[in-house]
């Protein structure tokens, strides 16, 4: 089993970087649903078909990251038929999260999918590199946010201007729920029962989810 990276929270990225890792806590942590992000097409139970990035090549690399803050599930994706994964980094606990190292566009043009746009044009991300936190607007995955570095690369990932106490959580579905599982148990360094665990603990899953029913989505895969 692989060890989980850990982002050096000190260490000042660098300015208008090529290259970023990309650090998926949600649906994009499963590789096969983030290549529909990259080269377009319809996720397996999803609603949306995705026009694809600009680059549409796979990410050079992909690590296993823990990053620190919350994830938690709210309002409503018409894509899943429930709720959304936010990641709220100043919230007390740990996100599995899976890092993946993909060019400044490429990274651009997944934000500009999550948010409905067409891709094509690039973020400026040098507020969220210097600060750390950058509202480029008020939509539900506009927020960026770079929690440190890794390997000398800056560590990029989105999320809500909210944090997990001011929103109302909401149940996600099993069609979401199973490429989270699936896309943290390809990263390697977390044992499944420890992935269901962590998963029915979030905020919008607990009560509605548990361990076991967790596990039981990726049976037989």
């Amino acid at each position: 089993m692989k060890r989980a990276r850990t982002i050096d929270t000190t260490a000042a990225p660098s300015a208008g970087p090529d290259t970023v890792w990309y650090a998926a806590y949600g649906s994009n942590t499963h590789l096969e649903r983030l290549s529909h992000y990259l080269t377009g097409g319809r996720p397996r139970g999803a609603a949306r078909t995705y026009p694809g990035c600009r680059d549409p090549r796979p990410p050079a690399a992909s690590v296993p990251v823990d990053m620190p803050g919350a994830l938690y599930f709210a309002t409503h994706s018409p894509v899943w038929r429930g709720g959304r994964a936010f990641y709220d980094p100043a919230a007390a606990g740990t996100v599995l999260a899976r890092a993946h190292l993909v060019t400044a566009a490429q990274f651009s043009d997944i934000v500009a999918q999550e948010m409905y746009r067409d891709p094509g044009a690039d973020l400026d991300l040098s507020e969220a590199l210097t600060r750390g936190r950058a509202e480029l607007g008020s939509g539900r995955y506009e927020t960026l946010v770079c929690p440190g570095v890794l390997d000398g690369v800056p560590v990029l990932t989105f999320t809500a201007p909210w944090s997990l106490d001011d929103v109302e959580w909401t149940r996600p579905s099993a069609a979401y729920l199973r490429h989270l599982v699936a896309g943290l148990l390809d990263a390697g360094a977390w044992p499944a029962s420890g992935i269901a665990a962590y998963l029915a603990a979030c905020p919008g899953a607990a009560g509605h989810w548990t361990a076991d029913a967790v596990a039981a989505l990726t049976a037989g895969r």
